[in-house]
C-alpha cells in the first residue's frame, strides 16, 4: 500500500504547491479529474447537461470550478475531487427530493410560465419573466411561429426555453347539395 500512495503521490505531484507541480503531473492530474468527473456526470443523471435549468447549470459551474482546482494544484487534490462527489450527491438528492414533492421542484427549480394564452400576449407574465416583445417574437420564430396569433400557448419552461403550442388549421367542410345551387365552404375550428 505505501508503494501505491508513493507512486501516486509522485505521479500526482500530490502534497506539492501548485507552482511545483510539473506539466506530466498536471495532465495526469487532468486526466483522473477528467475520467472521476465524468463518473459523476453519470451517476448526476442525463439531463444534468441536457435542457438545463438554472439548478442544472449551478452544478456544472461548481463542479468545473472545483475539479480545476484539483487540476492545477490550487486546492488538494483528494479532497477538491470529494467536494465534487459532495456537489453530485446534493444535485441527486435535490432532484430524488424535486420529484416528490413539486413545491420542493418549484422552489429549487422555478415554474413555467404561460407567455401567450389563445393568441394573446400576457404582457404582466412576460414582464414578471423580463421577456420584451421581441425577445418572444425570436422565440415564436425559432419554433416556427411567426405571429402570437397562430399560437394556441406559449410558455416560457424552467430551463428558459419557450414552448410553443401552435393552434390547429381549421377545418374546411364543402357542402354541395344538388346541381346548380351555390356550393359553401365552412371554417370550422
Amino acid at each position: 500500500m505505501d508503494l501505491v500512495e508513493s507512486f501516486l503521490r509522485a505521479a500526482l505531484g500530490l502534497g506539492l504547491d501548485a507552482k511545483e507541480i510539473g506539466v506530466a503531473q498536471m495532465a495526469l492530474r487532468a486526466a483522473v479529474a477528467y475520467a472521476v468527473t465524468l463518473v459523476f456526470v453519470r451517476l448526476a443523471k442525463k439531463r444534468f447537461m441536457g435542457h438545463a435549468t438554472a439548478f442544472d447549470v449551478i452544478l456544472g459551474i461548481m463542479l468545473g470550478a472545483t475539479v480545476s482546482r484539483a487540476i492545477t494544484g490550487n486546492a488538494p487534490f483528494g479532497p477538491a475531487l470529494a467536494a465534487g462527489a459532495a456537489l453530485i450527491a446534493m444535485h441527486w438528492l435535490f432532484s430524488l427530493l424535486s420529484y416528490r414533492s413539486h413545491a420542493f421542484g418549484n422552489l429549487v427549480k422555478g415554474r413555467p410560465r404561460t407567455l401567450i394564452r389563445d393568441g394573446a400576449p400576457d404582457r404582466d407574465a412576460m414582464r414578471r419573466a423580463h421577456i420584451t416583445e421581441h425577445d418572444l417574437d425570436e422565440d415564436l420564430r425559432a419554433e416556427g411561429a411567426d405571429s402570437p396569433r397562430v399560437v394556441k400557448e406559449a410558455r416560457l419552461e424552467r430551463s428558459g426555453k419557450v414552448s410553443v403550442v401552435k393552434r390547429g388549421e381549421p377545418k374546411v367542410v364543402e357542402v354541395r347539395v344538388e346541381e346548380g345551387v351555390q356550393v359553401v365552404r365552412v371554417e370550422v375550428g
